[in-house]
């Protein structure tokens, strides 16, 4: 008779039995038994595919990567701990020590800190351009430039990219297009059916939907060819010394290598895994992601048309608006509808009394709340030159759209009637 502290640990559970189970399970594990040493060899020598040890993967992660892959109509993904991980390793892993990032203005605070700070640590540089801007674009690109870089609908102002335009400057040069598509989401646009070789997601926003969990995710479009330039591209043409001579782009190809590098590599050395429970909030988030956006869209598209007449705001940046900068691009991208984050200026000048403006109608809302996340079921606030975008100097600022009086707006599944009286009642104190 087999030992009770034996049982304790080993009943009830055989390794490899299917459950049948019609939602995908949470494998709470930390590592996987092997068949044999020699199956556990060949899979740490990347020769044969498999579960190994849940800091690079693990089975609930590998069906979240499939399905945000499909959704994005790419050829594979990596997902990892949060949407400034998945920002991290894809850049990591395509400019690589001595290389240069063309970025736009545009962009995230979280980004650009993680673009003009840490990345510099590694020996990579940034240049910041105006993304409506075709020639500074052109202009930037160096002969060590690796990679062009923006978001798809920028947070908060809500820019939207001329994501061909930026594409055929990327592959003229010879490099690829990287878009984070968090605000767009893969149901109101896909970036990479207009050129785009890599997008990235913060899954923690509209992919999870109701502000639960943390994730990230990047997908390879399969799109860029790294053996059309192999000496340009050495991380993937290059015999890749901790497995040999295994050569990536040989092994694995356009569309897999990719992954294989960031997940052998950089999640490997780093560690910024996804956890298996975060993958399965997320993966249920998803069921409902069509369903969800485009009630949001919709409702803030109410908000800004709204608002666009309340004599306190003195501009409303939503692309949905027919007098907004970027609404011929939104037509042109956004068919099934514009994003649900979008900001709007209070009216009144950009001086010492500004912020505290905003902080008196932000802290007047009740309905809507001041959370620092977007895509959440919830409305939410955020004050961004005291937040979100609070590391830039006021000429970055300026270049991403933002002022004092800004406030980002992130429509949620409420009532829209109440969000707007909400709105109303708490502009009384600006």
């Amino acid at each position: 008779m087999t030992a009770f502290a034996t049982q304790q640990v080993q009943a009830g559970y055989v390794t490899g039995v299917p459950q049948n189970s019609a939602v995908a399970p949470i494998y709470q594990t930390a590592a996987y038994e092997f068949a044999s040493l020699a199956d556990a060899a060949d899979l740490f020598a990347l020769r044969t595919p498999g579960n190994l040890y849940s800091r690079n993967a693990s089975p609930t992660q590998q069906v979240l990567e499939e399905r945000v892959a499909t959704l994005e109509g790419g050829a594979s993904a990596v997902a990892v701990a949060s949407g400034q991980a998945a920002v991290a390793v894809t850049l990591l892993a395509l400019a690589a020590r001595g290389g240069h990032i063309v970025a736009a203005s545009q962009l995230y605070g979280g980004t650009v800190d993680l673009l003009q700070d840490t990345l510099d640590d590694f020996g990579i540089t940034v240049s910041f351009v105006d993304q409506d801007d075709a020639d500074a674009w052109r202009t930037a690109i160096r002969p060590e430039t690796r990679v062009l870089f923006a978001e798809s609908v920028a947070n908060p102002v809500a820019q939207v990219l001329d994501i061909r335009l930026v594409a055929d400057i990327a592959h003229d040069a010879g490099i690829p297009l990287v878009v984070d598509n968090t605000v767009g989401t893969p149901y109101l646009i896909r970036p990479g059916e207009h050129g785009a070789d890599f997008v990235v997601h913060s899954a923690t926003k509209f992919l999870c939907g109701h502000g639960t969990s943390l994730g990230g995710l990047v997908v390879d479009q399969g799109t860029f060819d790294f053996g059309a330039e192999p000496e340009r591209w050495p991380q993937f043409t290059a015999p890749y010394k901790r497995f040999g001579d295994l050569v990536l782009w040989e092994r694995f190809g356009i569309g897999l290598a990719f992954a294989a590098l960031v997940k052998s590599k950089y999640v490997h050395d780093l560690g910024p895994s996804l956890s298996p429970f975060n993958a399965w909030q997320i993966l249920q988030g998803i069921e409902t992601l069509d369903l969800r956006v485009s009630r949001q869209s919709t409702t803030a598209l109410t908000i800004a048309r709204h608002l666009q007449k309340h004599p306190k705001v003195a501009a409303v940046h939503h692309p949905g608006l027919a007098d907004n900068r970027w609404h011929p691009l939104a037509e042109r991208y956004l068919p099934r509808g514009v994003p649900s984050v979008f900001s709007f200026d209070l009216a009144g000048l950009e001086n010492d009394a500004a912020q505290a403006r905003a902080g008196r109608v932000i802290d007047a809302l009740e309905t809507v709340r001041l959370v620092a996340n977007i895509g959440d079921a919830r409305s939410l606030v955020a004050h961004p030159a005291s937040m979100t975008h609070s590391h830039l100097d006021p000429r970055q600022r300026a270049a991403a759209g933002i002022s004092l009086n800004t406030i980002r707006l992130s429509a949620g599944l409420e009532d829209p009637a109440d969000i707007i009286a909400d709105l109303d009642r708490a502009l009384t104190y600006a």
